[in-house]
């Protein structure tokens, strides 16, 4: 064992340090859990009982010594790092260009989505992410048993048996926005309110548990449908171009009715197929009746659209987990 120590002992002393690549190469054979010092001490349990003194000390002296050769070439090359140049100095050498940064995709497509409503007269408002169930569920006309409020649809942060203790979840969209602008504002409301959400769904390259959404409200006397589709028409020839090929169908949402769907055509190197970005319809009279608007009086159209599949279609990504992996070779694609 003796001589195995000294073996390694020589092993350090000879061990040439220029850079900070042979200084990492150092602490991986020496000083890293699988390095040998480590193996070396591994060792002990094997040696007689009346050698463990004379062998423990030498393997400390071995550790030691490494450790005072790392530290001394570390504090070395640091010191080098930090030279001043001269004027004799020769500093012609082009440096490496460094990746600057740049907002991610899904960040830009937002605030793409945030110009071209504030062009349309809708201002922003915000809202929390934990909500609790009326503002949820309740106030958006979802009945007691519907498939939303179970736990394999929403992450629930409370869930209360007691009927006046309101269960706390992540907001499962933007929509509780809506709800609380309307009680703390009277009508005309015309805003858009972007946020994350949550839902507790697989993750596939079309899904994913987090994503963020822009809901989009507008309410007061005589609002129609007709003015609903051509907002929505609107955005999508701003966001995509004139060109662009989209289609609007019948849907159901609980909180709007009548309502609709808008898909846009996504053509990828696996070709082309529809692509649902948004959900919309008239804001339905039961929502109106639990914020005190008299829906006698108003009315008034929502929607909601994913940011998170609209940058998608913006930019051909074709798998929603590139956007939340942050793989650096990814986002430098994105400089603008």
């Amino acid at each position: 064992m003796i001589d195995k120590i000294n073996t390694i002992k020589q092993e350090i002393k000879t061990f040439i340090i220029n850079n900070e690549e042979d200084l990492e190469a150092f602490r991986l054979e020496f000083l890293s859990r699988n390095g040998k010092i480590q193996k070396m001490f591994g060792l002990m349990g094997s040696v007689p009982n009346e050698q463990k003194a004379r062998v423990g000390k030498a393997m400390n002296e071995v550790k030691n010594i490494a450790q005072s050769v790392f530290d001394e070439a570390k504090t070395s090359l640091e010191s080098d790092s930090k030279k001043v140049f001269g004027a004799l100095d020769d500093i012609t050498l082009p440096v490496e260009p460094a990746y600057t940064g740049s907002y991610h995709p899904l960040t830009q497509a937002l605030d793409e989505i945030k110009q071209i409503f504030l062009r349309l007269g809708f201002n922003i408002a915000d809202g929390p992410e934990l909500e609790d169930d009326f503002h949820n569920f309740t106030a958006l006309n979802f009945p007691p048993d519907h498939p939303a409020r179970d736990m394999q649809d929403t992450f629930f942060v409370r869930k209360s048996d007691d009927p006046d203790i309101d269960d706390l979840v992540l907001r499962t969209h933007t929509s509780p926005v809506q709800i609380r602008l309307m009680k703390e504002q009277q009508p005309p409301v015309r805003s858009i309110m972007p946020g994350r959400v949550f839902r507790n769904e697989a993750v596939t390259a079309k899904s994913y548990f987090q994503f963020n959404q822009v809901e989009g409200l507008y309410v007061d006397k005589n609002v129609t449908l007709g003015e609903l589709i051509e907002t929505l028409v609107m955005f999508a020839r701003l966001m995509y171009g004139s060109d662009v090929k989209y289609r609007v169908r019948p849907s159901f949402f609980p909180f709007t009715e009548p309502s609709l769907e808008m898909d846009i055509w996504w053509e990828s190197d696996k070709g082309g197929q529809w692509l649902e970005i948004l959900g919309a319809g008239m804001v339905d009279p039961n929502v109106f009746k639990a914020v005190d608007v008299d829906p006698e009086t108003y009315t008034g159209f929502a929607f909601g659209m994913g940011v998170d599949r609209i940058a998608m279609l913006r930019y051909g990504i074709d798998d929603i987990r590139l956007l939340y992996d942050n793989d650096i070779r990814f986002l430098q694609q994105f400089k603008s």
